[in-house]
Protein backbone atom coordinates (compact mmCIF):
# COMPACT_ATOMS: atom_id res chain seq x y z
CA UNK A 1 0.00 0.00 0.00
CA UNK A 2 1.52 3.21 -0.77
CA UNK A 3 1.72 5.96 1.73
CA UNK A 4 0.33 9.92 0.79
CA UNK A 5 2.07 12.99 1.47
CA UNK A 6 2.02 13.68 5.47
CA UNK A 7 1.90 9.80 6.91
CA UNK A 8 -1.47 8.93 5.89
CA UNK A 9 -1.73 5.30 4.50
CA UNK A 10 -5.40 5.80 3.54
CA UNK A 11 -8.44 7.47 4.26
CA UNK A 12 -11.62 5.99 2.86
CA UNK A 13 -14.05 8.06 4.98
CA UNK A 14 -12.10 11.04 5.98
CA UNK A 15 -12.58 14.21 3.67
CA UNK A 16 -8.85 16.03 4.75
CA UNK A 17 -9.27 19.88 4.56
CA UNK A 18 -6.00 21.46 5.31
CA UNK A 19 -5.88 23.64 8.75
CA UNK A 20 -2.78 26.22 7.83
CA UNK A 21 -2.75 29.36 8.94
CA UNK A 22 -3.68 32.30 6.67
CA UNK A 23 0.36 32.57 5.40
CA UNK A 24 1.86 36.25 3.64
CA UNK A 25 1.39 36.26 0.08
CA UNK A 26 4.13 35.02 -2.31
CA UNK A 27 5.03 38.34 -3.57
CA UNK A 28 5.02 39.89 0.00
CA UNK A 29 7.71 37.22 1.20
CA UNK A 30 11.27 39.18 1.40
CA UNK A 31 13.71 38.17 -1.51
CA UNK A 32 16.83 38.18 0.08
CA UNK A 33 15.85 37.79 3.86
CA UNK A 34 18.15 37.95 6.60
CA UNK A 35 17.29 34.87 7.65
CA UNK A 36 15.64 31.39 6.48
CA UNK A 37 14.43 28.77 8.05
CA UNK A 38 13.73 25.49 7.30
CA UNK A 39 10.66 23.99 8.04
CA UNK A 40 7.25 24.89 9.10
CA UNK A 41 6.59 22.67 12.00
CA UNK A 42 6.91 23.50 15.66
CA UNK A 43 10.31 24.72 15.75
CA UNK A 44 10.15 26.42 12.61
CA UNK A 45 7.28 27.78 13.25
CA UNK A 46 8.16 29.56 16.75
CA UNK A 47 11.54 30.83 15.12
CA UNK A 48 10.08 32.56 12.75
CA UNK A 49 7.47 34.45 16.02
CA UNK A 50 10.72 35.07 17.71
CA UNK A 51 12.32 36.90 14.69
CA UNK A 52 9.39 38.85 13.84
CA UNK A 53 9.31 39.41 17.21
CA UNK A 54 12.90 40.70 17.15
CA UNK A 55 12.46 42.45 13.85
CA UNK A 56 14.47 40.49 11.85
CA UNK A 57 13.60 39.57 7.91
CA UNK A 58 13.14 36.19 7.40
CA UNK A 59 11.38 33.42 5.15
CA UNK A 60 9.82 29.91 6.05
CA UNK A 61 10.23 27.32 3.63
CA UNK A 62 7.83 24.55 3.60
CA UNK A 63 8.14 21.33 1.95
CA UNK A 64 4.33 20.06 2.40
CA UNK A 65 1.56 21.99 1.50
CA UNK A 66 0.65 22.74 4.90
CA UNK A 67 2.78 24.06 8.23
CA UNK A 68 3.15 21.51 11.39
CA UNK A 69 5.50 18.95 10.19
CA UNK A 70 4.75 15.93 12.14
CA UNK A 71 1.72 17.41 14.03
CA UNK A 72 -1.59 17.40 11.61
CA UNK A 73 -5.11 17.93 12.91
CA UNK A 74 -7.79 16.88 10.44
CA UNK A 75 -11.56 17.43 10.99
CA UNK A 76 -13.83 14.65 10.46
CA UNK A 77 -17.23 15.15 10.11
CA UNK A 78 -19.17 16.71 12.99
CA UNK A 79 -17.29 14.98 15.44
CA UNK A 80 -14.27 16.23 16.97
CA UNK A 81 -10.92 16.74 14.91
CA UNK A 82 -8.64 14.35 14.45
CA UNK A 83 -4.52 14.16 15.55
CA UNK A 84 -2.65 12.27 13.55
CA UNK A 85 0.54 13.46 14.70
CA UNK A 86 0.92 14.83 18.54
CA UNK A 87 -1.61 14.35 20.30
CA UNK A 88 -0.91 15.08 23.75
CA UNK A 89 0.66 18.14 25.69
CA UNK A 90 2.79 16.58 28.09
CA UNK A 91 4.56 18.12 31.54
CA UNK A 92 1.52 20.57 31.10
CA UNK A 93 3.02 22.92 33.59
CA UNK A 94 6.10 23.50 31.97
CA UNK A 95 4.84 22.97 28.49
CA UNK A 96 5.22 26.33 26.35
CA UNK A 97 2.26 25.62 24.08
CA UNK A 98 -0.28 25.27 26.63
CA UNK A 99 0.53 28.45 28.02
CA UNK A 100 0.26 29.80 24.66
CA UNK A 101 -3.16 27.76 24.25
CA UNK A 102 -5.66 30.35 25.80
CA UNK A 103 -3.80 33.38 23.92
CA UNK A 104 -4.65 31.89 20.51
CA UNK A 105 -8.29 30.35 21.55
CA UNK A 106 -7.62 27.03 22.65
CA UNK A 107 -9.15 25.44 25.35
CA UNK A 108 -7.49 22.87 27.42
CA UNK A 109 -8.71 19.44 28.86
CA UNK A 110 -6.64 18.49 31.65
CA UNK A 111 -8.41 15.23 32.71
CA UNK A 112 -5.87 11.93 33.01
CA UNK A 113 -4.95 10.19 29.76
CA UNK A 114 -6.23 6.96 29.31
CA UNK A 115 -2.66 5.64 30.14
CA UNK A 116 -2.95 6.42 33.65
CA UNK A 117 -6.07 4.74 33.94
CA UNK A 118 -6.48 0.61 34.29
CA UNK A 119 -7.38 -1.14 31.20
CA UNK A 120 -10.61 -2.71 30.65
CA UNK A 121 -10.85 -6.42 31.57
CA UNK A 122 -7.75 -6.18 33.52
CA UNK A 123 -8.14 -7.03 37.37
CA UNK A 124 -7.08 -4.27 40.26
CA UNK A 125 -4.92 -7.23 41.64
CA UNK A 126 -3.00 -7.38 37.92
CA UNK A 127 -3.12 -3.92 37.31
CA UNK A 128 -1.73 -3.00 40.60
CA UNK A 129 1.15 -5.71 40.21
CA UNK A 130 1.95 -3.99 36.50
CA UNK A 131 2.35 -0.05 38.16
CA UNK A 132 4.46 -1.81 40.79
CA UNK A 133 6.38 -3.56 38.06
CA UNK A 134 6.83 -0.44 35.72
CA UNK A 135 7.11 1.68 39.23
CA UNK A 136 10.28 -0.69 39.47
CA UNK A 137 11.88 -0.28 36.44
CA UNK A 138 11.45 3.54 36.06
CA UNK A 139 13.25 3.84 39.84
CA UNK A 140 15.75 1.03 37.88
CA UNK A 141 16.33 3.28 35.10
CA UNK A 142 16.99 6.51 36.79
CA UNK A 143 19.90 5.15 38.92
CA UNK A 144 21.42 3.94 35.98
CA UNK A 145 21.13 7.25 34.56
CA UNK A 146 22.59 8.92 37.35
CA UNK A 147 25.19 6.17 37.57
CA UNK A 148 26.32 6.50 33.38
CA UNK A 149 26.32 10.40 33.87
CA UNK A 150 28.34 10.08 37.05
CA UNK A 151 31.34 7.04 34.68
CA UNK A 152 30.68 8.37 31.20
CA UNK A 153 29.37 4.22 30.71
CA UNK A 154 25.69 4.90 29.00
CA UNK A 155 23.97 1.67 28.64
CA UNK A 156 21.10 0.23 26.63
CA UNK A 157 17.90 0.95 28.74
CA UNK A 158 16.89 -2.59 28.47
CA UNK A 159 19.16 -4.02 30.67
CA UNK A 160 17.58 -2.80 33.60
CA UNK A 161 14.48 -4.59 32.68
CA UNK A 162 13.71 -7.81 35.29
CA UNK A 163 16.02 -11.21 34.29
CA UNK A 164 12.57 -12.79 33.12
CA UNK A 165 10.23 -10.56 34.40
CA UNK A 166 6.32 -11.19 33.50
CA UNK A 167 5.46 -7.82 32.61
CA UNK A 168 8.83 -7.11 30.41
CA UNK A 169 7.37 -7.51 26.98
CA UNK A 170 4.57 -4.86 27.78
CA UNK A 171 7.69 -2.53 29.40
CA UNK A 172 9.13 -2.79 26.44
CA UNK A 173 6.02 -2.60 23.61
CA UNK A 174 5.56 0.89 26.33
CA UNK A 175 8.97 1.94 24.92
CA UNK A 176 7.49 1.83 21.59
CA UNK A 177 4.66 4.23 22.22
CA UNK A 178 7.35 6.79 24.18
CA UNK A 179 10.36 6.17 22.22
CA UNK A 180 8.99 4.72 18.83
CA UNK A 181 11.98 2.15 19.58
CA UNK A 182 11.98 -0.98 21.79
CA UNK A 183 14.60 -0.35 25.28
CA UNK A 184 17.49 -2.17 23.34
CA UNK A 185 17.97 1.09 21.26
CA UNK A 186 17.57 3.85 24.00
CA UNK A 187 20.08 5.58 26.08
CA UNK A 188 19.50 4.97 29.45
CA UNK A 189 21.27 8.24 30.16
CA UNK A 190 19.07 10.17 27.45
CA UNK A 191 15.94 8.36 29.21
CA UNK A 192 17.14 10.12 32.77
CA UNK A 193 17.66 13.46 31.09
CA UNK A 194 13.88 13.47 30.22
CA UNK A 195 11.62 15.77 32.13
CA UNK A 196 8.35 14.57 32.82
CA UNK A 197 5.65 16.36 35.26
CA UNK A 198 3.39 13.82 34.76
CA UNK A 199 0.39 16.38 33.33
CA UNK A 200 -0.64 15.45 30.46
CA UNK A 201 -3.42 17.71 28.78
CA UNK A 202 -5.12 17.90 25.29
CA UNK A 203 -6.21 20.79 23.59
CA UNK A 204 -9.52 20.95 22.36
CA UNK A 205 -9.64 21.81 18.79
CA UNK A 206 -6.46 19.62 18.29
CA UNK A 207 -2.89 20.00 19.27
CA UNK A 208 -1.94 20.43 14.91
CA UNK A 209 -4.35 22.73 14.99
CA UNK A 210 -2.69 24.83 18.17
CA UNK A 211 0.50 24.44 16.37
CA UNK A 212 -0.70 25.84 12.95
CA UNK A 213 -2.25 28.90 14.66
CA UNK A 214 1.49 29.87 16.41
CA UNK A 215 2.66 30.03 12.66
CA UNK A 216 -0.27 32.44 11.72
CA UNK A 217 0.58 35.45 9.29
CA UNK A 218 4.10 34.28 9.27
CA UNK A 219 5.67 34.32 5.75
CA UNK A 220 5.83 30.93 5.00
CA UNK A 221 6.43 29.61 1.54
CA UNK A 222 4.56 26.11 1.17
CA UNK A 223 6.37 23.24 -1.10
CA UNK A 224 9.48 24.61 -1.48
CA UNK A 225 11.86 21.78 -0.08
CA UNK A 226 15.31 22.88 0.69
CA UNK A 227 17.62 20.72 -1.56
CA UNK A 228 21.35 22.76 -0.45
CA UNK A 229 22.66 24.89 2.04
CA UNK A 230 25.86 26.56 0.34
CA UNK A 231 27.73 28.62 3.00
CA UNK A 232 31.03 28.88 1.08
CA UNK A 233 30.26 32.82 0.50
CA UNK A 234 29.81 36.10 2.42
CA UNK A 235 26.59 35.49 1.96
CA UNK A 236 24.36 31.52 2.80
CA UNK A 237 22.99 30.37 -0.46
CA UNK A 238 19.55 28.14 -0.28
CA UNK A 239 18.69 25.85 -3.23
CA UNK A 240 15.00 24.62 -3.37
CA UNK A 241 12.70 23.09 -5.19
CA UNK A 242 11.85 26.51 -7.11
CA UNK A 243 14.69 28.59 -7.51
CA UNK A 244 17.43 29.80 -5.07
CA UNK A 245 17.68 33.02 -2.44
CA UNK A 246 20.24 34.08 -0.51
CA UNK A 247 20.39 34.96 3.22
CA UNK A 248 22.66 35.91 6.28
CA UNK A 249 21.62 32.71 8.73
CA UNK A 250 19.56 29.81 8.07
CA UNK A 251 18.09 27.45 10.66
CA UNK A 252 17.38 23.63 10.06
CA UNK A 253 14.62 22.34 11.98
CA UNK A 254 14.44 19.06 9.19
CA UNK A 255 13.39 16.03 11.07
CA UNK A 256 17.20 13.74 11.71
CA UNK A 257 16.20 10.81 9.54
CA UNK A 258 15.72 13.10 7.03
CA UNK A 259 19.28 15.24 7.51
CA UNK A 260 21.03 11.36 7.85
CA UNK A 261 19.63 11.01 4.25
CA UNK A 262 21.02 13.53 2.91
CA UNK A 263 18.16 14.91 1.89
CA UNK A 264 19.27 18.70 2.02
CA UNK A 265 23.15 18.92 1.27
CA UNK A 266 25.34 21.39 3.31
CA UNK A 267 28.81 22.79 1.44
CA UNK A 268 31.04 22.81 3.43
CA UNK A 269 29.92 19.51 4.70
CA UNK A 270 28.36 18.91 8.48
CA UNK A 271 29.62 15.60 9.11
CA UNK A 272 29.68 15.85 12.69
CA UNK A 273 26.49 17.22 13.03
CA UNK A 274 24.94 14.76 10.00
CA UNK A 275 26.47 11.73 12.23
CA UNK A 276 24.73 13.32 15.44
CA UNK A 277 21.43 12.95 13.62
CA UNK A 278 21.96 9.38 12.26
CA UNK A 279 22.93 8.92 15.85
CA UNK A 280 19.12 10.43 17.09
CA UNK A 281 17.11 8.58 14.59
CA UNK A 282 13.61 8.60 14.29
CA UNK A 283 11.28 5.91 16.13
CA UNK A 284 7.82 5.02 14.50
CA UNK A 285 4.89 5.98 16.54
CA UNK A 286 1.50 5.09 14.48
CA UNK A 287 -2.05 6.04 14.65
CA UNK A 288 -5.48 3.95 13.53
CA UNK A 289 -8.92 5.25 14.20
CA UNK A 290 -11.86 2.96 13.64
CA UNK A 291 -15.75 4.43 13.79
CA UNK A 292 -17.69 2.69 16.12
CA UNK A 293 -21.65 2.70 15.22
CA UNK A 294 -22.89 2.84 18.87
CA UNK A 295 -21.01 3.56 22.36
CA UNK A 296 -22.45 0.38 23.94
CA UNK A 297 -21.38 -0.21 27.68
CA UNK A 298 -18.21 1.97 27.22
CA UNK A 299 -17.02 4.24 29.11
CA UNK A 300 -15.20 7.41 27.11
CA UNK A 301 -11.54 6.97 27.21
CA UNK A 302 -11.50 3.26 28.35
CA UNK A 303 -8.44 1.95 27.63
CA UNK A 304 -8.22 -1.59 26.54
CA UNK A 305 -5.59 -4.23 27.42
CA UNK A 306 -3.54 -6.15 25.18
CA UNK A 307 -1.28 -9.15 24.81
CA UNK A 308 1.62 -9.00 27.69
CA UNK A 309 3.37 -11.29 26.47
CA UNK A 310 4.84 -9.88 23.28
CA UNK A 311 6.15 -6.29 22.14
CA UNK A 312 4.44 -7.03 18.75
CA UNK A 313 1.16 -5.38 20.35
CA UNK A 314 -1.34 -2.15 19.86
CA UNK A 315 -2.95 -0.04 22.74
CA UNK A 316 -6.17 1.22 22.38
CA UNK A 317 -8.51 3.84 23.69
CA UNK A 318 -12.26 3.62 23.51
CA UNK A 319 -14.29 6.54 22.57
CA UNK A 320 -11.44 8.75 22.72
CA UNK A 321 -12.59 12.65 24.45
CA UNK A 322 -15.87 11.38 24.17
CA UNK A 323 -16.06 10.64 20.29
CA UNK A 324 -17.61 7.70 18.65
CA UNK A 325 -14.56 5.77 17.81
CA UNK A 326 -11.47 3.64 18.92
CA UNK A 327 -8.15 5.03 18.81
CA UNK A 328 -5.23 2.42 18.36
CA UNK A 329 -1.85 3.50 18.58
CA UNK A 330 1.46 1.08 17.12
CA UNK A 331 5.18 2.10 17.73
CA UNK A 332 8.56 1.11 16.88
CA UNK A 333 9.21 -2.35 14.97
CA UNK A 334 5.47 -2.99 14.93
CA UNK A 335 4.22 -0.18 13.13
CA UNK A 336 6.81 -0.02 11.05
CA UNK A 337 6.10 -3.85 9.30
CA UNK A 338 2.19 -2.69 9.56
CA UNK A 339 3.09 0.03 7.66
CA UNK A 340 4.50 -1.87 4.52
CA UNK A 341 1.12 -3.89 4.62
CA UNK A 342 -0.93 -0.18 4.82
CA UNK A 343 -4.37 0.54 5.81
CA UNK A 344 -5.88 -3.31 5.68
CA UNK A 345 -2.36 -4.76 7.61
CA UNK A 346 -3.65 -1.82 10.97
CA UNK A 347 -7.02 -2.94 10.36
CA UNK A 348 -6.41 -6.35 10.58
CA UNK A 349 -4.32 -6.03 13.83
CA UNK A 350 -6.10 -4.42 15.77
CA UNK A 351 -9.74 -6.47 14.70
CA UNK A 352 -7.57 -9.34 16.15
CA UNK A 353 -7.28 -7.76 19.27
CA UNK A 354 -10.55 -6.24 19.76
CA UNK A 355 -12.31 -9.95 18.73
CA UNK A 356 -9.66 -11.01 21.91
CA UNK A 357 -10.87 -8.25 24.05
CA UNK A 358 -14.48 -8.51 23.28
CA UNK A 359 -15.54 -11.09 21.19
CA UNK A 360 -16.23 -11.11 17.41
CA UNK A 361 -19.52 -9.39 17.68
CA UNK A 362 -17.46 -5.95 18.25
CA UNK A 363 -16.39 -6.73 14.26
CA UNK A 364 -19.46 -5.66 12.11
CA UNK A 365 -19.57 -2.22 14.67
CA UNK A 366 -16.16 -1.34 13.52
CA UNK A 367 -15.71 1.06 10.13
CA UNK A 368 -11.86 1.96 9.23
CA UNK A 369 -11.51 5.64 9.07
CA UNK A 370 -7.62 6.39 8.89
CA UNK A 371 -4.10 5.17 9.54
CA UNK A 372 -1.00 7.16 9.85
CA UNK A 373 2.65 5.75 8.40
CA UNK A 374 4.81 8.33 9.17
CA UNK A 375 7.80 6.06 8.60
CA UNK A 376 7.09 6.00 4.84
CA UNK A 377 6.15 9.94 4.87
CA UNK A 378 9.58 11.35 2.58
CA UNK A 379 9.37 14.50 4.69
CA UNK A 380 9.70 12.94 7.60
CA UNK A 381 10.92 9.29 7.95
CA UNK A 382 9.50 8.93 11.32
CA UNK A 383 7.90 9.96 14.52
CA UNK A 384 10.55 11.30 16.95
CA UNK A 385 13.74 10.60 17.92
CA UNK A 386 15.67 8.89 20.41
CA UNK A 387 19.75 8.55 21.25
CA UNK A 388 20.88 5.43 20.78
CA UNK A 389 22.80 3.60 23.62
CA UNK A 390 26.06 6.03 23.89
CA UNK A 391 24.64 8.76 22.00
CA UNK A 392 22.87 10.86 24.44
CA UNK A 393 25.57 13.85 23.62
CA UNK A 394 25.02 13.89 19.70
CA UNK A 395 21.76 16.02 21.01
CA UNK A 396 24.19 18.69 21.73
CA UNK A 397 26.40 17.95 19.09
CA UNK A 398 23.41 18.87 16.75
CA UNK A 399 22.61 21.77 18.77
CA UNK A 400 25.73 23.71 17.75
CA UNK A 401 25.88 26.64 15.81
CA UNK A 402 28.26 26.56 13.13
CA UNK A 403 30.11 29.99 12.34
CA UNK A 404 27.52 31.80 14.17
CA UNK A 405 25.22 31.49 10.67
CA UNK A 406 23.81 27.49 10.74
CA UNK A 407 21.75 26.75 13.33
CA UNK A 408 19.52 23.54 14.16
CA UNK A 409 16.74 23.11 16.04
CA UNK A 410 13.90 20.79 16.48
CA UNK A 411 12.90 17.78 19.11
CA UNK A 412 16.09 16.39 18.35
CA UNK A 413 18.37 18.79 19.93
CA UNK A 414 15.88 19.66 23.15
CA UNK A 415 17.64 17.51 26.34
CA UNK A 416 14.96 17.63 28.41
CA UNK A 417 11.87 17.86 26.13
CA UNK A 418 12.85 15.80 22.84
CA UNK A 419 10.16 13.52 21.19
CA UNK A 420 7.81 16.14 21.72
CA UNK A 421 6.47 19.40 20.00
CA UNK A 422 7.05 21.37 23.19
CA UNK A 423 10.41 20.59 23.32
CA UNK A 424 10.44 21.34 19.64
CA UNK A 425 8.97 25.04 19.71
CA UNK A 426 11.36 25.87 22.52
CA UNK A 427 14.59 25.13 20.37
CA UNK A 428 13.05 26.97 17.75
CA UNK A 429 12.84 30.24 19.87
CA UNK A 430 16.34 29.77 21.25
CA UNK A 431 18.12 29.30 18.07
CA UNK A 432 15.89 32.26 16.60
CA UNK A 433 17.63 34.52 19.73
CA UNK A 434 21.00 33.38 18.82
CA UNK A 435 20.50 34.44 15.34
CA UNK A 436 18.86 37.60 16.24
CA UNK A 437 21.79 38.21 19.10
CA UNK A 438 24.20 37.14 16.59
CA UNK A 439 23.09 39.53 13.55
CA UNK A 440 25.53 42.62 14.06
CA UNK A 441 28.36 40.45 14.02
CA UNK A 442 27.37 38.90 10.67
CA UNK A 443 26.68 42.35 8.98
Amino acid sequence: MKALAGGVLMRPTLPIRRQSPQVAPMSSLPTNPEVVVIGAGAAGLAAGRELRRRGVSFVILEARDRVGGRSWTVPHGASAPLDLGCEWLHSGSRNVLAALAPELGFELDKSDPPWMRPARGVSAAEAEAFFAAHGAFDDRLAAAAEDAERTGQDRAASDFLDPGGRWNARLDAIATFYHGAPLDRVSVVDYGRYIDTGENWRARGGYGALIAATGADLPVKLGRAARKVDATGRRITIETSSGTLECDAVIVTAPTNVLASGAIAFSPALDAHLAAAAALPLGVADKLYLALDTPGDFEPDTRVGTDVKTRDSGSYTLLPGGRLMIEGYFGGDYARALEDGGLPAFVAAARDDLARAFGASILPRLTPIVATGWARDPLSLGSYSHALPGQADARATLATPIDGRIFFAGEAVSRAFFSTAHGAYETGVEAARAVADGAGKRL
